[in-house]
């Protein structure tokens, strides 16, 4: 159910629209994609780019993680295509930085500690957020059918990394309690 119609009048000014896509390789690996572009409903005058027409991407930009099935990223390619300083695109090649990184807990606090403030973009680095959660939701999965459909269990950890990351995966709530009911702490 989308949210209630809202209660007063209101003009649309600004649109975030960030799409994540992952993909299987021939070669095993997984790339994940993620594509952000910002618009404006109105037009305006940029001392950089000169008149924005309304629609025109203020933001649009781009980046591909290359992971093998432990979540490490093998390989990063990033790029800006639209932004309102030209210098923008500049810093992309800093995001080769995340080589080695495996998408885990701590991978944004080393994120920031890698790529934030000036050694980064703002917008590619928040773009991480959903790029990660689509590689978890991308590889996992997949993984679990494939080894189900070939008759075998699906791999279990020690503790599946989903217990107690929200509300929904609760090591006490409904949810833990019928998939992994021997992770099950409620009552």
């Amino acid at each position: 159910m989308p949210l209630s119609a809202p209660a007063v009048e209101r003009e649309a000014i600004h649109t975030r629209h960030v799409v994540c896509r992952g993909y299987r390789r021939a070669d095993g690996l997984w790339d994940i994609e993620g594509h952000l572009t910002d618009t404006k409903t109105y037009d305006f005058d940029s001392q950089y780019r000169g008149a924005v027409v309304a629609g025109t991407p203020v933001h649009q930009m781009w980046i591909r993680l290359t992971l093998d099935d432990d979540l490490i990223i093998r390989e990063v390619e990033a790029q800006t295509d639209d932004s309102p300083f030209p210098i923008c695109g500049g810093i992309t090649g800093n995001f080769a930085k995340l080589k080695g990184l495996s998408i885990k807990p701590g991978f944004h606090a080393k994120v920031r500690e890698l790529l934030g403030g000036t050694e980064g973009c703002t917008h590619l680095v928040e773009m991480l957020g959903p790029v990660a959660t689509t590689a978890f939701q991308t590889i996992y999965p997949y993984r679990n059918r494939v080894q189900r459909q070939s008759g075998g269990d699906a791999p279990r950890s020690p503790r599946p990394r989903l217990i107690d990351t929200c509300h929904g995966w609760s090591s006490k709530g409904e949810v833990v309690k019928q998939i992994y009911p021997d992770r099950y702490t409620g009552p």
